[in-house]
């Protein structure tokens, strides 16, 4: 199955038509045998290649696997794994203190995870695994050469010369309070010569295209290293840890309680720099994600 390359952390410039056809998705798949696992999954790059590895996991381990890959933005997965239709996602733990429980962003990665664990088995019923040491936080990033014209190397430096700059973002960046209105709560300033909205896909090439100044980043997009980028310090401590896991459903791992030892075993493993490589292949390399996570699954003789 080959997957669009134009990925986005929720729909983007076509969210209202693109939510008609995702319910529809989710409609036509909906729940399977109860003796098997379905995998769920967001709809951009890391996501589909994390749903793979645990599929590919749980395979392994001779459970009946369905994907349900590629569902849309972390409201759409969560209300699939809340109503059954899929077992398990993989969720970051910055995204669900924020946006699903509402809680502000405080404390260090670990009482992050303690906080969102605990929220989600007492509100939902679902378990999360163990996290990865990955951090995939937001952030901005600047070409080096935009970097040194206009020096900025920080959040705060970049607040107060934004008035100069052209800034490239995807939809829910200015609106979502982890992204551009808090930025602007917390360090003032951060008001832009334009805002321009790209897919996730094509931000970074209108940055080093010279189109904006500066653009939304992820910690691991592998275009970071590609690209050479400068990405901005955060002095100010705005974003929070973005680690991800497992989230599942309690029923299920009551059912398959496998999982979670299957699972655990690929958290330690997914580091900063092997997400950011993984993501190339796939961004960069125009490999498919089942076969950078086989490859990597094998490589550590997991599968």
């Amino acid at each position: 199955m080959r997957f669009a390359r134009a990925l986005t952390r929720r729909k983007t410039l076509t969210l209202l038509a693109g939510g008609t056809v995702t319910w529809g998705l989710l409609t036509a798949c909906r729940r399977g045998s109860p003796n098997g696992v379905a995998v769920g999954s967001k709809d951009f790059t890391e996501e589909l290649i994390l749903g793979e590895m645990y599929a590919q996991l749980l395979e392994k381990h001779a459970l009946a696997v369905s994907r349900k890959l590629n569902l849309g933005g972390t409201q759409v997965a969560m209300e699939a794994l809340l109503r059954g239709d899929i077992d398990l996602y993989p969720e970051y733990t910055g995204t669900a203190l924020i946006t699903e429980l509402k809680l502000k962003p405080r404390g260090d990665a670990a009482s992050i995870y303690r906080t969102v664990k605990q929220e989600y088995e007492h509100r939902y019923n679902l378990v999360w695994l163990d996290p990865a040491p990955m951090n995939d936080t937001q952030a901005l990033a600047m070409t080096q050469a935009g970097s040194a014209k206009y020096h900025i190397r920080t959040l705060s430096d970049l607040a107060k010369a934004a008035p100069q700059l052209r800034l490239g973002a995807i939809p829910e960046f200015t609106t979502r309070e982890d992204a551009l209105p808090g930025l602007q709560r917390v360090y003032g300033g951060f008001q832009f010569k334009s805002v321009k909205l790209f897919d996730i896909g094509l931000k970074y090439k209108a940055l080093e295209s010279g189109q904006v100044d500066v653009v939304v980043a992820f910690g691991t997009d592998g275009q970071i290293a590609a690209d050479r980028l400068v990405v901005l310090i955060d002095d100010k401590h705005f974003w929070p840890a973005y680690q991800v896991a497992p989230v599942v459903r309690r029923s299920s791992l009551q059912r398959h309680p496998e999982i979670a030892g299957s699972l655990n075993q690929l958290a330690p493993l997914l580091t900063d720099p092997v997400m950011r490589d993984l993501n190339e292949k796939v961004d960069g390399a125009k490999q498919e994600p089942a076969d950078v996570a086989r490859d990597f699954l094998t490589a550590h003789k997991l599968v």
